[in-house]
């Protein structure tokens, strides 16, 4: 497949953000970015971040629940072989406020889209980021599972336009491939993520405060992780579904106090308080991805450890710092 172009939704992401990145340096692609908010402070967007803009990346601000008639005028024009699409609302607690607002954009507006783009004949590939938690908690599951059971409006909502998406794959010939990442993190992540939440507590000299410390995750380097929707991009079969993970659980508390460790602090215990959720939503205890169809058909498989990539976003906090010390660490609901 002869790729000219690419159309990145939700390219303000975090994970969208790294991957206009990447294709930005190892391709000679023209890169479209959509967000439906302006390009946030270069610290959060490493296509920027002590670079110049490349004039083979454009922006465009469009919301797609609410400009979708602009977005299939904007790709009608560009006419890309590539759409990855990471739009969502994303926050697990938060989808149980307002729910509906998760399925518009996670679901009701995706189907909207791609109702349009499946007559497209210059689409060769959609990429859609999808998420563990439609499988709600698991271990050692396969790509090739057909397994849902999400736990919140969050995975429920994501559930809903992936199936939607499986079935224009398997009666349209859509050509969707489907990416699942277990929890991504590195240099220019949103502050209130974990990660870069307890890096900036601690070089603020206060107390990383975690809720649910027993909970297990499986934690990607971002690198890595854009590596593989890239692979995906060259060689991801229609329908298929494919698995980023770096296949080394660890729980929150165990995290945090390895983070104290490579932040120089030898007492971590000292550093970490356990406090209890105000709301109590109960969290899927574990997302476990085989991953072994995607390194089998993408060639694709983890390279950068947990330790390597705490100590790049630790070094990324600190060559920052006044860009971050005063960023909220909350989220923060956008519609």
């Amino acid at each position: 497949m002869d790729i000219k172009k690419a159309v990145v939704i939700g390219s303000n992401s975090f994970f969208g953000s790294h991957l206009v990145d990447y294709l930005l340096d190892n391709t000679d692609w023209q890169v479209i970015g959509i967000s439906r908010s302006r390009e946030p402070a270069k610290v959060l967007l490493p296509y920027l971040y002590k670079k110049r803009r490349s004039p083979r990346f454009s922006f465009y601000q469009l919301n797609l629940n609410y400009d979708l008639p602009k977005i299939i005028k904007l790709v009608d024009q560009k006419k890309p072989e590539v759409i990855i699409n990471f739009a969502a609302q994303s926050n697990v607690d938060h989808s149980w406020t307002n729910p509906q607002e998760w399925f518009m954009t996670n679901c009701i507006s995706l189907v909207n889209l791609v109702n349009l783009l499946r007559e497209r004949s210059y689409l060769k590939k959609f990429i859609q980021i999808s998420t563990p938690e439609v499988y709600g908690p698991c271990e050692d599951l396969r790509e090739t599972s057909n397994f849902f059971n999400p736990a919140s409006p969050y995975g429920a909502s994501k559930a809903a336009g992936d199936l939607f998406l499986l079935a224009m794959a398997n009666q349209g010939g859509f050509p969707v491939s489907f990416v699942r990442a277990s929890n991504i993190y590195g240099p220019h992540q949103q502050p209130y993520r974990i990660i870069p939440y307890s890096i900036i507590q601690l070089k603020n000299g206060s107390k990383i405060r975690l809720k649910s410390p027993q909970i297990q995750r499986d934690f990607i380097y971002i690198k890595d992780a854009v590596a593989g929707i890239y692979q995906s991009i060259l060689k991801g079969q229609t329908g298929a579904v494919y698995h980023l993970a770096s296949g080394s659980v660890t729980s929150i508390l165990k995290l945090a106090k390895t983070i104290c460790l490579r932040s120089g602090l030898k007492q971590p215990n000292q550093w970490i308080e356990i406090v209890p959720k105000i709301k109590r939503v109960k969290r899927d205890a574990l997302y476990g991805l085989n991953f072994v169809q995607t390194k089998k058909i993408l060639g694709w498989k983890p390279k950068i450890s947990l330790e390597q990539g705490l100590d790049e976003t630790i070094s990324w906090v600190n060559e920052s710092w006044q860009n971050l010390k005063n960023h909220p660490l909350q989220y923060i609901h956008k519609k």
